[in-house]
């Protein structure tokens, strides 16, 4: 990663192609092309997130978190090289446990809403289980084509963006706040005792 972006529209990818940091040129279709671009989009979810009010702790998280995705994101850029260290996912795994401890147990399942922030937390939550779906497609064709970290790190990601979301409908920053929106279920209520 010693090249810096100089110029934006290089044109060589007209062909259809890409080039990786290795200087190989895949598919812009590639199943790794699609696993970068998930990162991307998950990262970008969480930039938007950011501009809301949010709780310092939380948002010093995100910008950790944004940071780690970009190690990420080269990771997947260079085959071979191994950019994401382990201890990412011990951190979102103690940030994960921190902040789940302070939530009431659920008891229902809950539907991705209630403060603005929250509803983005969980849309971040969809994003990085599409972004994980595709690197363990990018495994599934190629073994060894991306280490164990990257996988761990997008599924302990998905799982605290959904407690992230349960914190923020809770933070009451905006005055909305207060608790989850439970799923009602239909079929639920209608049936006897």
């Amino acid at each position: 990663m010693a090249h810096r972006l100089s110029q934006i529209a290089t044109r060589t990818g007209d062909d259809g192609t890409t080039g990786l940091g290795d200087g190989s040129r895949v598919p812009k279709d590639h199943l790794r092309v699609q696993a970068m671009g998930d990162v991307d989009e998950l990262n970008s979810t969480l930039g938007v997130l950011l501009c809301e009010p949010l709780p310092d702790q939380v948002r010093k998280l995100l910008v950790d978190i944004q940071h780690e995705l970009f190690n990420l994101g080269g990771e997947l850029s260079i085959p071979g090289y191994a950019l994401l260290k382990d201890e990412a996912v011990l951190s979102l795994d103690a940030a994960l446990a921190e902040h789940n401890a302070a939530l009431p147990r659920l008891q229902e399942f809950i539907l991705p809403g209630g403060t603005r922030s929250a509803a983005l937390a969980h849309v971040g939550r969809t994003v990085a289980r599409r972004a994980e779906r595709t690197v363990i497609a990018l495994v599934n064709t190629e073994p060894d084509a991306v280490r164990a970290a990257p996988r761990l790190y997008l599924n302990r990601l998905s799982d605290l963006l959904f407690v992230l979301a349960r914190v923020l409908n809770r933070a009451n920053l905006d005055g909305l706040g207060g608790d989850d929106v439970y799923w009602h279920s239909t079929r639920m209520q209608a049936s006897p005792g």
